[in-house]
């Protein structure tokens, strides 16, 4: 089943679970679309996650549990004191692991939950050590306490949790309630109304950068491996960092390329006052272990995946 199915990730990975022979259940707070074609057995439900009792209906008799829930309106600057904001990061994963806890699986194997999470190079501190209460941003605090919560359950044999950690995750899909989200989208969207592209200081900040469509391949490979898998936090990605300046002088190519205009001028300016200390920090992941584990590698180029993304939202 999918926890917020109607999402960003969550509208492509449905229509990649609906091409599989299971029983596939969608749950979302605005009614998910079944595919064309589905080959799944597809019941569609509608449910406020955050509400008393709302996770345990949704994951009943569940087998698989596919959890993209989250506070993303802000990306990932969540306000310190968000309480709605750790109700739907770490909150709906207390909920979920306790709704495992009570139903009990006897003589059978414990469900599975993939939960992506984010990066750890935002939290990590001496010799790559994590500790949530360390960590500045909120947001990673919060999935990183998420992921205790995981862990932890599964150490009990409630679940078997795979944590998937995420660094900048970017396109756009067709039939969802979120058909393109981050700084990539936002950035091409600029460029295709003609307006010139700002990029802070000097650009050299380099990010890891995973097309939307990857990432549905690698949370399917989690669960296709869920036993060699479980327990662990996992880095996502393509193992090469990209300059913002590179990254936006390739948006500004697509979209020209798109429309047949010159390309608009990728400018750089000082930083906001509202810049965050995060904003300046190179992030850039390593996917070997994970490869090495699942088979799992990314399929789409940085430049194929742009001109992916000015195609969409060009139409």
């Amino acid at each position: 089943m999918v926890l917020g199915a109607s999402g960003f990730i969550g509208s492509p990975l449905t229509r990649a679970l609906a091409g599989r022979p299971v029983r596939l259940r969608l749950v979302a707070r605005r009614p998910a679309p079944v595919p064309d074609g589905a080959v799944a057995d597809v019941e569609v439900r509608t449910d406020d996650l955050a509400a008393p009792g709302a996770i345990a209906r949704a994951v009943e008799g569940a087998d698989a549990v596919f959890h993209l829930v989250a506070a993303t309106e802000s990306g990932w600057r969540v306000a310190e004191g968000d309480a709605a904001a750790e109700r739907l990061n770490v909150g709906l994963v207390r909920d979920l692991a306790a709704a495992f806890a009570a139903t009990g699986r006897q003589g059978a194997q414990p469900p599975v939950v993939v939960f992506p999470s984010t990066t750890t190079h935002l939290g990590a501190g001496p010799g790559g050590t994590v500790d949530p209460d360390q960590v500045k941003s909120t947001y990673v605090r919060q999935k990183l306490l998420a992921e205790h919560v995981l862990a932890h359950a599964t150490s009990e044999g409630v679940l078997r949790g795979v944590s998937l950690g995420l660094p900048t995750v970017f396109g756009h899909g067709p039939a969802t309630t979120a058909p393109d989200r981050g700084v990539v989208a936002a950035m091409t969207r600029r460029a295709l109304a003609g307006e010139p592209l700002t990029v802070w200081g000097d650009g050299s900040v380099r990010r890891d950068l995973v097309y939307v469509d990857d990432v549905v391949d690698a949370l399917l490979a989690a669960h296709d491996h869920a036993d060699l898998l479980s327990g662990r936090h996992w880095e996502i990605g393509t193992g090469t960092g990209v300059t913002l300046l590179s990254l936006f002088t390739g948006v500004s190519d697509a979209v020209a390329a798109r429309t047949g205009r010159p390309a608009v001028p990728v400018v750089t300016v000082p930083p906001p006052d509202h810049a965050d200390p995060a904003d300046a920090e190179d992030v850039v992941v390593d996917p070997a272990p994970f490869h090495a584990a699942t088979g799992w590698r990314p399929r789409t180029t940085l430049p194929d995946a742009l001109h992916r993304t000015a195609e969409a939202l060009a139409s």
